[in-house]
């Protein structure tokens, strides 16, 4: 593979620093993120001949596909990890394996509006009024740093949230002096306090002492000839100086959808291939995402002449599907998609119907649309797709998209394979669609499944008109999974109840289905939340005086005080 200029220029311009490299195909789609101590060795090494490219099948054809790429330095290996995490979490590069989950890297939390504060692991930060460090690289450092704070400062480990005397009597981190004991007044609060507000300084990086002992220790160790002792120590101080060195705040990569660099060109194929009297101008596509039935959306985006139009994007939650059926979900998608349009080319809405972008208000406010009216506008659509002469005003509107073309599209492309796609077609039949075309894509081998059956079409993956449908496929299953991902956050953000101690998953239930969610909760009183089944007064006083910790002023502000902690 010949090295272009361009690529030669930027490799000459690439630091020796560590950071985070990222490779793009020629569509600007980000296809690969890695990270490297001495960036322009690194990627140098991608563009030089060599052995691996003979019998590795994938560093093959990731190298053929690289076009460009783009590097962001950082200071540390440390931070050079949590970047790449990052952004392989963002653009979920084809040839990436790790990270791709949703797993994050941890952080240590402490909420000093607890009564009786402690130190535990985290994933998600949270605007509870906790304060956070982190996230850490290696979560094995941390949780061995964590642990010997808890020694140094004699911190509590136990899970209740106000300790008591009865707790005391189970409590090994007590009876082996590990924790000073505030429960049963070793200490006084006041005195426990200034023990953690000691690990939180400790934490935000002031352990110069603690190290410069932990090094006198391991010397003194070494020179005694006990090198276990020695190996221990040094590895303790590697864990603290990983988990206590700061690390920079990453600003979001702005995502840039890659566009193509002859859309006529790829309608025209695309028409050809298809069969279709003409080019399509507007491309709809759909896809389902959900995580074992859970949180099921779905998603609707429109492309005009090849470009995205995201004015016309619509996100949908799947209301009538129980458990994980991709094909009902797709009908469901479908028969609101297109009975809404109809209603709005109709010119009337039906009640229930969401107002979308560029809709017409109905001749009666609040009426339903009629079966002639729906008739006439799918008489209308038939009308079109047999050829019909677009009239002057329409071929002015024509000419750009939005609100004035957020009509019918030309084509419908459908994200799976046959059942999928007989589900769509059975919804626009019972709409009355039939002369809609719809195709669908499936990911595999990027093979074109038509309606009635039949061997799908293989194009091949460098035909012009795979790349375009692979573009609209690709951006609505982002825009499905961000709207999932979204929803899942909304939940976990409700899973501040996990933190109170004795409250199951069926108390937890009946909490939200009283109040409807924690923000409504911490604004009920002792007497309502006794009123829930499963908790009495006792119980109502303790979650409380648990919500009124959580929600007093000036948490945000210790939270927004941790530099180490980027914003997940």
């Amino acid at each position: 593979m010949s090295v272009s200029e361009h690529i030669r220029s930027k490799l000459s311009q690439v630091s020796h620093r560590p950071g985070v490299y990222l490779m793009k195909d020629r569509f600007g789609t980000v296809i690969y993120v890695g990270k490297a101590r001495d960036l322009r060795r690194r990627v140098s090494q991608y563009f030089q001949p060599s052995r691996r490219r003979g019998w590795d099948l994938k560093f093959r054809a990731l190298v053929e596909a690289i076009h460009d790429f783009d590097v962001h330095i950082v200071k540390s290996d440390a931070e050079s990890v949590l970047l790449e995490g990052r952004l392989i979490k963002e653009f979920r590069p084809r040839y990436n394996i790790s990270f791709r989950d949703d797993k994050r890297f941890l952080l240590v939390k402490v909420n000093l509006n607890d009564p009786i504060p402690r130190f535990t692991l985290a994933r998600l930060e949270t605007d509870d009024g906790a304060r956070y460090f982190g996230p850490f690289a290696s979560g094995g450092s941390a949780r061995r740093t964590l642990a010997l704070i808890r020694h140094r400062f004699n911190l509590r480990g136990c899970r209740p949230l106000t300790p008591t005397e009865a707790d005391y009597r189970h409590c090994l981190y007590a009876h082996l002096k590990v924790c000073t004991a505030p429960c049963i007044g070793n200490v006084t609060l006041e005195q426990y306090r200034m023990q953690v507000h000691a690990a939180v300084d400790f934490l935000a990086g002031q352990c110069g002492e603690m190290a410069a002992e932990l090094e006198a220790r391991m010397k003194a160790a070494a020179a005694a000839l006990d090198f276990e002792q020695a190996a221990r120590l040094r590895d303790l101080l590697a864990d603290l100086q990983r988990t206590t060195q700061r690390t920079a705040k990453f600003e979001r990569v702005p995502y840039t959808l890659p566009v193509t660099l002859d859309p006529e060109g790829e309608l025209e194929a695309l028409a050809t291939a298809l069969g279709l009297p003409r080019p399509p101008d507007r491309i709809e596509g759909f896809d389902i995402s959900n995580i074992s039935g859970t949180f099921k959306v779905s998603s609707l985006v429109s492309f005009w002449r090849g470009r995205p139009d995201r004015a016309n994007y619509r996100r949908y939650r799947i209301k009538s599907v129980a458990g994980q059926d991709d094909c009902a979900c797709v009908a469901e998608t479908i028969q609101r998609r297109y009975r809404r349009l109809l209603a709005d080319l109709a010119g009337c809405e039906g009640p229930s119907a969401p107002r979308s972008n560029g809709a017409k208000a109905g001749a009666a406010e609040g009426g339903a649309a009629s079966p002639g009216d729906l008739q006439r506008a799918v008489d209308d659509v038939s009308a079109r797709f047999q050829g019909r002469r677009r009239q002057p005003d329409e071929d002015a509107a024509a000419l750009k998209p939005g609100p004035a073309r957020a009509g019918l599209p030309d084509l419908i492309l459908i994200d799976g394979g046959k059942g999928q796609l007989n589900a769509a077609c059975a919804e626009l039949a019972r709409l009355g669609l039939t002369e809609v075309p719809v195709i669908g894509l499936a990911k595999e081998y990027e093979e074109i499944y038509r309606p009635g059956g039949g061997e799908p079409l293989r194009l091949g993956l460098d035909h012009p008109a795979v790349k375009l449908l692979q573009r609209v496929r690709d951006e609505s299953h982002r825009v499905a999974n961000s709207f999932n991902a979204q929803l899942r956050l909304r939940r976990i953000s409700e899973s501040l109840l996990d933190e109170f101690p004795g409250i199951g998953g069926t108390r937890k239930a009946a909490l939200l289905k009283r109040f409807g969610s924690v923000q409504r909760l911490k604004l009920a009183t002792v007497e309502q939340i006794a009123e829930v089944p499963g908790f009495g007064g006792e119980m109502a006083g303790k979650l409380r005086a648990f919500l009124e910790a959580r929600s007093r002023p000036g948490g945000a502000a210790a939270s927004a005080q941790s530099a180490d902690a980027p914003t997940p």
